[in-house]
This record gives structure tokens, sequence and C-alpha cells, in this order.
């Protein structure tokens, strides 16, 4: 390889790593919220700044933190602890499976090891939503930015306790919902298939809540399912030209 292509191989890699990093920071500051309040369960769960720190930041989950902070709490079994790990987080599998057919076939083991440590709901979103081939380096970029966030995130939320109403974190954790909006509505205007596929996800979801057997399912339950099966009516119904993804990824 000659020292241009390296040149240009470098000057890629940053480029990706700072789209990823600026599509990081309305994450962060999201997580920044939302794991103050995991903070705040930790310490009610006898947990302290360094446990409830490092728990966050080998684990980028809200929901699988805060089932585990029951269990804790509860002085539960390892054994349910990890059986509702499994359940919960199973949905990220299904993420990862989905980058997986985004990466392109040459990438190796370790940077498909790396990217799939922080596959997390909002980076998919933004990563999903990507044209063309997953570069390794945006996902670095963005979990530089999002791991941190999430991290300092419950260390304050340990230190500082109730400090904060309840009004204002609510607030601030809005800002992952309007990170959704912002992924979903220009690309559901682009094509009439995803908005689709959006509105049934919305309404299935809604009538997750409401039916009587259905509502009793666990919300990680609940999510896996609803994937599975609105994505393979959609693949169904709308398949995909193999042909025109092909030369969209060239």
């Amino acid at each position: 390889m000659s020292s241009e292509q390296t040149k240009k191989i470098k000057g890629d890699r940053a480029k990706q790593f700072k789209e990823g990093l600026r599509d990081g920071v309305p994450i962060a500051l999201g997580y920044l919220a939302v794991s103050f309040t995991l903070g705040i369960q930790a310490k009610e769960a006898g947990m302290g700044i360094t446990e409830a720190t490092v728990m966050s930041l080998v684990n980028l989950t809200s929901a699988g933190e805060a089932a585990a902070l029951t269990t804790i709490g509860s002085a539960s079994s390892y054994l349910e602890m990890a059986v509702s790990q499994l359940i919960i987080n199973l949905r990220y599998m299904l993420m990862s499976f989905a980058l997986s057919q985004k990466v392109a076939p040459e990438l190796g083991v370790l940077h498909r090891m790396c990217m799939a440590f922080g596959v997390t709901d909002e980076i998919f979103g933004i990563s999903v939503a990507r044209e063309g081939h997953l570069n390794p380096f945006y996902n670095y970029g963005a979990m530089s930015i999002t791991i941190p966030g999430w991290t300092l995130g419950t260390f304050l939320g340990v230190l500082m306790g109730n400090v904060l109403p309840d009004r204002v974190v609510s607030a601030l954790s809005l800002a992952l919902y309007g990170m959704f909006l912002a992924i979903i509505v220009p690309k559901a205007r682009e094509d009439r298939h995803v908005l689709i596929a959006v509105i049934v996800a919305m309404a299935a979801s809604w009538l997750c809540t409401k039916l009587p057997v259905i509502r009793e399912i666990p919300a990680g339950t609940q999510i896996i399912l609803l994937t599975v099966i609105i994505s393979l009516a959609a693949a169904v119904a709308f398949p995909v030209n193999e042909e025109q993804e092909a030369s969209e990824h060239e």
C-alpha cells in the first residue's frame, strides 16, 4: 500500500470519527440525564460511587441496569439476575444482526467486537441510518462521547443523590426522544415504506400497553417480538432490490 493510499485511509477514518462524535453529542446529553436518575437508584440500592460508575461504564443499558438494581435491592439470586438481563437485552442481538449487514464483508472480527460493545438503541439508530457501508470509526466516534456521558451521569447521580427535582430530571430525559425523532422523521419522509413501518410499530407498541394479556409481558420481550414480527412483515411486503442496494454500497 502506497503512502498516498495510507493517508487517504487515515483521513477517511478521521472524518468518520468526527461525524460519529458530532452525532453522538445529543445522545450523550440525553444519557447524562437518564443515567443521573439511574445513579440515584443505585445509591438507594446501597451501591457506592465506584461500584455504580463501573457498572455503567461496562453496561450500556438503561433498562438492564435498572432491572439489575431492582434485583440487587431485593437481594434476589444470581440466576434471576442473569435471566432478567438476557430477556431485557436480547434486542441488542437483533440490532447487531442488522448492523452486521451494513459493514463491509472484509471487516475484521476485532472491529466487529468493538462495535458490538457500543450497540445501544440510540447508537443503533444513527448507525443504521448511515448511507452505504458502516465505517467502524463512525461508531467509535459516537461511543467516545456517549459512553462517558452515560458513565458521568451515573457518577453524578450517586454523588448528588436527590438534589435535582424529579420534574427537572424528567424534562432533561426528553432529549433522547427528540433524538429518536430526528433519526426517524427524515427517513420516513424519504421512503413511504419506512413511514408505514414506523406507524405500524407505534400503533402496535401502544396496543401492547392496553391489551390485557400482552401488557403483562416484560417490555424487553415485547420489543423483541414486535421487532421480529414487523421486520418480517415489512421484508415480505416491501422486498429490497438487491442490485440497487449493492450499487448504494459501492
